[in-house]
């Protein structure tokens, strides 16, 4: 999980392969009044129901195949990209009795991207151009996924079991917020970070 405002993760799970990144949301403590942003991968109406009813906000992308009804279409300002914003309840089988509460859907074309992307959130009082903003904030994560692959390259692990190999990722990161929060103190933005390899 990143933080936005600084671009430094606040939250990280190590995990095997086989585990899929929706059990994070079983781990994780949300604040009241926070957004979690999420890709379709962590779309689970269950545990989003629990963000909810801790009083924390979230913006994700819906699958295709979402069934809902309408209540209530908010006007909106094509101009912005959004096409549509409207209130909805789940109507599915499961996910009707998952997340019983309304939800907000809005649907918005990207012409970065030429696609149109539809988001859900529990969030009724920003702008729906917000919510399009807040998702696009997203990337972030996707930056700093890059940034790992690209930077901390740990050639060679000095144990192998599974504590060992945790324990030598962990440093890794470690040091990785370490720098970030001395650049972001000193105000160092331009100063490489490519030599730090493990």
């Amino acid at each position: 999980m990143i933080n936005l405002q600084g671009a430094i993760p606040v939250f990280i799970d190590i995990t095997d392969g086989k585990v899929h990144d929706v059990n994070v949301l079983d781990i994780l403590i949300p604040e009241p009044g926070s957004y979690i942003v999420m890709d379709r991968g962590y779309l689970d109406f269950e545990r989003l129901y629990r963000l909810h009813q801790c009083l924390s906000f979230f913006v994700i992308r819906a699958k295709r195949n979402l069934k809902f009804q309408r209540r209530y279409s908010h006007p909106v300002n094509k101009s912005t990209g959004v096409r549509s914003d409207q209130t909805i309840v789940l109507t599915g089988p499961k996910t009707s009795g998952l997340y019983p509460d309304p939800l907000r859907r809005i649907s918005y074309y990207s012409e970065d991207l030429d696609k149109r992307l539809i988001f859900l959130t529990n969030n009724f009082s920003v702008p729906s151009e917000t919510v399009a903003a807040i998702y696009r904030y997203r990337w972030q994560v996707e930056l700093f996924f890059k940034w790992i692959k690209q930077h901390l390259r740990i050639k060679s692990f000095y144990g192998t079991s599974e504590n060992s190999v945790k324990t030598q990722i962990w440093i890794a990161v470690s040091v990785y917020l370490l720098v970030a929060i001395i650049k972001k103190k000193l105000g160092l933005d331009k100063v490489s970070t490519q030599f730090y390899k493990f």
